[in-house]
């Protein structure tokens, strides 16, 4: 509807958030790789002109791959938790690539609700990846790790996200990876910046936005609160602009997605 419309602009307007990342330093955040070397990680996770830089010039173009290893798979985490809220931020690709890229190509993320932050942690994933064997975004992919759940919607095939009021329905078995709705509304490698939004509703549902587009969507969270971390995975990414935005009261879902 019109009226839902102007609310949804509203709330996801730049009234009322606050940035989570200065654009100088880590204050409110830590670091945290699978190999625990605090020193690697101040490398992988630079900061450059108001931006985090994954796998800047100090790596060479191809890091570690098909090593096994693994060790800068990491993420920076917030200190503090959150349990409703809008988080925006936006991210582009480098051109570097590491560890298991032949796997996982263009690979980042940013988890939420996390409550066990070993790596990968248990909490739920927006996934930031563009598979460029395929030409495939898969950013706002939904990944639901060990020991998390959630509810959700698909086509008839059970490929991809359909909201259940576009005829979506229900998962038929529990699955680790949700595939975000098809889209051409992304920027994979022409250096161009991504605008992602994830509206949190605390155990109620998320909500993936990819440049300004739903294209995914998961009810009955568990957990239900948690820090957040952004990912260094398989290839040099840059993140900025990380804000957020904290809800007192829950706004239906449908405030969104009109």
């Amino acid at each position: 509807s019109a009226a839902s419309d102007v609310y949804k602009r509203q709330t996801m307007s730049e009234s009322g958030f606050e940035p989570l990342f200065n654009g100088q330093n880590f204050d409110g955040w830590y670091l945290k790789l699978r190999s625990g070397d605090e020193a690697l990680a101040k490398k992988v996770y630079a900061i450059e002109d108001g931006m985090i830089h994954v796998f800047n010039d100090e790596f060479p173009d191809e890091y570690n791959l098909g090593t096994g290893a693994n060790d800068t798979h990491g993420l920076f985490y917030t200190k503090k938790q959150y349990s409703k809220y809008i988080l925006k931020f936006e991210y582009k690709w480098g051109t570097r690539i590491a560890n298991n890229f032949d796997r996982w190509q263009y690979d980042a993320g940013v988890y939420y609700h996390v409550i066990d932050d070993k790596v990968w942690p248990t909490g739920i994933e927006y996934q930031i990846r563009y598979d460029h064997t395929k030409d495939r975004n898969h950013t706002g992919d939904l990944i639901r790790p060990a020991d998390t759940a959630y509810d959700w919607f698909s086509t008839e095939d059970g490929k991809t996200y359909l909201h259940p009021d576009d005829g979506g329905i229900p998962e038929a078995k529990s699955h680790w990876l949700h595939h975000a709705s098809p889209t051409e509304n992304h920027n994979a490698l022409n250096d161009e910046w991504n605008q992602c939004q994830i509206v949190v509703m605390g155990s109620e549902y998320a909500i993936h936005f990819l440049n300004g587009d739903v294209v995914n969507m998961a009810t009955n969270l568990t957990p239900g609160a948690g820090i957040i971390g952004f990912q260094s995975e398989t290839a040099e990414v840059y993140y900025r602009n990380i804000e957020i935005k904290v809800l007192e009261e829950s706004i239906p879902a449908e405030n969104f997605l009109d």
